[in-house]
């Protein structure tokens, strides 16, 4: 069982002029000690269970390329990048870049997006739900295409493009993750285009093993091997969560087929829960 940490709060001792140096603690240590993968929100404002908007929050894909500067092991991505905010062909580039500089670790995650606040608030277009999921399969597409080198021109329902091509090519090919939990559309987006699907350990055993019974009817529909998406879940731990607790998530995770574990971790620059997880959680989840 892989362990990933995603950072989602920067709210931090010392205020804004600390928080690079947070950051860089974080990383570093998330690097060197064993943990697979290392994760921030793609958001604008900070949400609301988390403080709102009156609280700090960075921008995902310049937060991954300081990340990507100071780490030589770990995966980066965004959970997950909102397909609003960002023309696909420009997304993908993005991605690309961090795959290039971070020599190949990149995830390319990526949803429909849902916190309208911070849409209507920076003034992006914040079309229904129905036309998200329209852009986010063509943005699906897309990335197929230019990840493979398919230079054909795109001309879709919302995107139309020319010269899909990316110079330079990624690295490691970036794995496609899908979150959300969607029956009808998004689990067959994971099963017809993503390497990787993403849902919310808070749900359960029961909820998440049906969660996959459906993957697997979605992949079977399209003729995919469902053993070839990596199957991630996301949970959250605080200070007082033990190191037991966690073990009893990974350990019901595998037992359904997860193989990655990623903990949001609201507490990020308090140091002890991530020596927690590196000293007594991950050479333990490392053999489940």
């Amino acid at each position: 069982m892989h362990i990933g940490l995603q950072v989602p709060n920067y709210t931090m001792e010392g205020g804004v002029p600390a928080l690079r140096s947070h950051l860089k603690n974080i990383a570093q240590f998330v690097d060197s000690h064993g943990f697979y993968s290392l994760w921030v929100m793609d958001h604008f404002f900070q949400l609301d269970m988390l403080g709102g908007a009156d609280r700090e929050m960075l921008e995902s894909y310049s937060t991954l390329s300081y990340f990507a500067a100071l780490t030589e092991r770990v995966k980066l991505g965004a959970l997950v990048t909102g397909v609003i905010y960002r023309h696909p062909g420009l997304l993908l580039k993005t991605v690309t870049t961090l795959d290039v500089l971070s020599g190949g670790r990149a995830y390319f995650g990526i949803g429909a997006a849902w916190y309208e606040r911070e849409a209507l608030g920076l003034g992006v277009p914040y079309p229904p739900t129905g036309e998200r999921m329209e852009r986010l399969e063509e943005t699906l597409q897309l990335a197929r295409r230019m990840f493979a080198g398919d230079r054909t021109p795109f001309h879709g329902k919302h995107y139309n493009l020319h010269e899909p091509f990316l110079n330079p090519m990624p690295i490691g090919t970036p794995k496609i993750m899908v979150g959300g939990q969607g029956e009808k559309k998004t689990l067959r987006f994971v099963a017809q285009y993503a390497d990787a699907c993403n849902f919310f350990l808070r749900n359960g055993e029961a909820a998440l093993s049906e969660k996959l019974d459906v993957l697997k009817r979605h992949c079977d529909a399209v003729g995919r091997d469902y053993g070839t998406i990596e199957k991630t879940t996301l949970g959250t731990i605080t200070a007082t969560t033990s190191a037991g607790q966690v073990l009893d998530d990974c350990q019901m995770a595998a037992r359904l087929g997860f193989t990655h574990v990623i903990y949001n971790v609201s507490q990020v620059e308090n140091m002890a829960i991530l020596e927690m997880l590196a000293n007594s959680v991950i050479p333990e989840a490392a053999g489940m």
